[in-house]
């Protein structure tokens, strides 16, 4: 049995053991070798970690990424999987201990609107200032060409009649305002800068829209292999809004009937443990009535984008 990740040096109390990606693939590793429940608490203690955050890291880790891999009868470390899902993926989650109404983004604090458990759906206020809105949409403008889709056949770019935007891609640390934006990102969702793909700045027009979708890579497709090779699946997406149509654009997410508005600065984070429908990930960005609608999308990977 390996030894797991220790809590911060100086840190002791609960919200200051912040339940990390590496911990999580830890408790992930130990069911998988089917470690016992007990000896895995009884190491995470012996490592620093305070009893309560332990068992909150190895409940919330095994029903979020081990749900649906298992049955009942199989007890909560042996489980099958399921023959019709792909394993579950570790995922980032801007969570640690508890459900709070702000979450530490790094330079600044971020506000929770509104969030679902299943699927996991976050809307955030005052992710950006308008400043910076403002600054990204001036930096993206002048790049902008006719948004391209995954070909799903060869892993290369395609246009799609779903997606009718413009858009563009910053590199990662392109410049000071993206390797800021990028950090809090991180900050905020616990997932290292280099596991995620370049920003993607949008503009959708009036009619424009993006039918209802899912970001994953389909493991059926011809093509998904060539793109898995740059840092795996995708496991989350964030959506930032840079600006506000005057009517139109939310974004929607059609298995649980739920739609967010595109204010100013807000953002919606969601997350999928896996390349399969049961993830409830579905969404589409609604047709801009009037107006112009900019974004920008962020999506992170299992593992180093490069």
């Amino acid at each position: 049995m390996s030894s797991p990740a220790e809590p911060h040096a100086a840190s002791t109390a609960l919200h200051r053991q912040p339940i990390s990606a590496e911990l999580r693939q830890w408790i992930v590793e130990q069911a998988r070798a089917g470690i016992a429940p007990d000896a895995v608490l009884h190491a995470m203690e012996a490592a620093g970690w305070a009893e309560d955050v332990a068992l909150h890291a190895m409940e919330t880790t095994l029903a979020d990424h081990l749900s649906g891999t298992m049955r009942e009868s199989d007890g909560p470390i042996e489980g099958k999987a399921a023959d019709d899902l792909p394993p579950a993926l570790l995922v980032p989650d801007p969570f640690g201990i508890e459900q709070a109404l702000y979450l530490d983004a790094g330079d600044r604090r971020v506000p929770v609107l509104a969030a679902l458990h299943k699927p996991r759906i976050v809307v955030f206020g005052n992710f950006l200032s308008d400043a910076e809105c403002e600054a990204l949409i001036a930096a993206a403008r002048p790049r902008l060409a006719r948004s391209l889709t995954v070909a799903v056949d060869t892993g290369g770019e395609e246009l799609n009649a779903d997606r009718t935007s413009e858009g563009m891609f910053f590199e990662r640390g392109a410049n000071a305002l993206i390797g800021q934006i990028e950090a809090r990102i991180a900050t905020l969702l616990k997932w290292p800068v280099e596991n995620g793909e370049g920003l993607q700045v949008l503009r959708y027009p009036p009619r424009a829209e993006y039918k209802p979708h899912y970001d994953y890579f389909d493991p059926q497709q011809a093509g998904t292999p060539v793109v898995l090779k740059r840092g795996g699946q995708r496991v989350a997406t964030l959506i930032i809004y840079l600006n506000e149509p005057e009517q139109g654009g939310g974004t929607v997410f059609p298995d649980v009937h739920f739609e967010v508005g595109p204010k100013r600065g807000n953002a919606v984070f969601f997350s999928y443990d896996r390349p399969h429908p049961s993830t409830q990930s579905l969404h589409g960005g609604a047709p801009v009535v009037r107006g112009e609608k900019w974004i920008a999308t962020k999506w992170l990977r299992e593992r180093r984008f490069d």
